[in-house]
């Protein structure tokens, strides 16, 4: 599963403009939600407001108002401090609190004087305030000032995730699809909880049925960390070869990551060697989550030591070596997997209870099938935190 936020250029572009031209700054217009318990100060306000081009809603009080912004999504708020009942503070709070309206712009209407009220007003996520009696300029001014703030803002983001969205294209791009390596049997479950992540892993088919198979979980969540998947594709497959081990094969990349990250970037990795042809498999981490291996029946974890990758130039990396036959099935997956169970810790009790019980669950359903049930058994209700992937290997 894919998150993609695509932007037009021609309106980023737009958006990136120094100034609003005076055309502009006409069609500069919006909805505006008057909300204040005096109806006079309504029609004040609306008259105003309608004058200059925007259209007026209004409310009688704090949660009349709150109900109109979340059903209507006025571009900006004129909130009237003292009312009965529900102060426009209180009403501020529930506006900035709720996920549907924070992004609402709130300005303060308030009277002279009432110095302590507007310092109030700006510490719970007003933008500004208007006193009584009003002045009809600057009442426009301000209101269309903060809504060019606020034009000017969104287009930003526009940008950013334009920008945001091309470099998740490019990292989409290096990763191996299971229908161009069908050979190499194995299923994936990738999501970044950013725009790209990183998170990372990669499929090797050395052919006579065996394939290498490489999960990684760079440190952050920023895209830093998303700039180094294209390295650790390029090092992956410069060391990964049919006559080395995995230990050899993280030891190599491990050698180069040291010298090329900061000091405050590491990943975790597992690498994972199959050989279908001559029945064995070879396993290696580096102080990644335990690799799931589903055999005979039974499904058990397979914890090995390991330092990550890029910390220290001279650790050495344990391969374990076993057999494997046709039906058995591996899980290899980061650590983000874990933050809808318990603490979100995958050393936790209860995340490796429930991974080994969901991949046993899941044991007759074809492979692709099985990694979204399980995947979506961690992920479907819980709010991640953390970038997710999921590889299953069949044998």
């Amino acid at each position: 599963m894919i998150l993609a936020r695509p932007a037009d250029a021609a309106t980023v572009a737009a958006g990136l403009r120094n100034r609003l031209d005076k055309a502009e700054m006409e069609q500069l217009t919006g909805r505006i939600l008057v909300v204040d318990d005096e109806p006079m100060n309504v029609i004040v306000l609306r008259g105003l407001l309608g004058k200059a081009g925007f259209t007026v809603l209004s409310a009688a009080s704090g949660p009349e108002g709150h109900d109109i912004a979340r059903a209507e999504r006025p571009d900006l708020v004129l909130l009237d401090v003292m009312m009965p009942g529900e102060s426009g503070f209180d009403t501020c709070r529930k506006l900035k609190a709720d996920p549907d309206t924070a992004g609402i712009p709130v300005i303060f209407i308030t009277c002279l004087g009432e110095m302590d009220n507007k310092l109030a007003g700006l510490d719970i996520g007003a933008v500004d305030y208007i006193t009584k009696p009003f002045n009809s300029a600057e009442v426009v001014a301000r209101v269309r000032s903060h809504l060019e703030f606020q034009r000017r803002s969104s287009r930003i983001i526009d940008a950013q995730a334009s920008r945001l969205s091309q470099v998740q294209a490019a990292q989409m791009a290096l990763l191996a699809r299971p229908e161009n390596l069908p050979e190499s049997r194995f299923a994936v479950y990738f999501l970044p909880v950013l725009e790209a992540g990183g998170d990372f892993y990669e499929v090797l088919d050395f052919g006579g049925g065996r394939a290498a198979y490489f999960v990684a979980d760079v440190s952050g969540h920023d895209l830093g960390a998303s700039f180094i998947t294209s390295s650790l594709k390029a090092l992956f497959r410069q060391h990964a070869a049919p006559d080395r081990t995995p230990s050899e094969t993280l030891a190599a990349m491990n050698r180069i990551l040291c010298a090329i990250t900061p000091e405050e970037v590491y990943l975790t990795a597992a690498c994972l060697y199959v050989d279908r042809a001559g029945g064995s498999y070879s396993l290696c981490s580096a102080g990644h989550p335990p690799v799931v291996l589903q055999q005979g029946g039974g499904v058990g974890l397979l914890d090995l030591p390991g330092s990550p990758l890029g910390f220290f130039e001279d650790v050495e990396f344990v391969t374990r070596q076993g057999a494997v036959q046709a039906g058995d099935r591996f899980y290899l997956y980061t650590d983000g997997l874990a933050d809808g169970v318990g603490k979100g810790f995958f050393t936790s009790a209860e995340f490796r209870e429930r991974m080994t019980t969901a991949c046993a669950n899941s044991t007759a359903l074809p492979l692709a099938e099985a990694v979204e049930t399980i995947a979506a058994d961690f992920c479907g209700a819980a709010r991640l935190t953390d970038d997710v992937v999921l590889l299953g290997v069949d044998v």
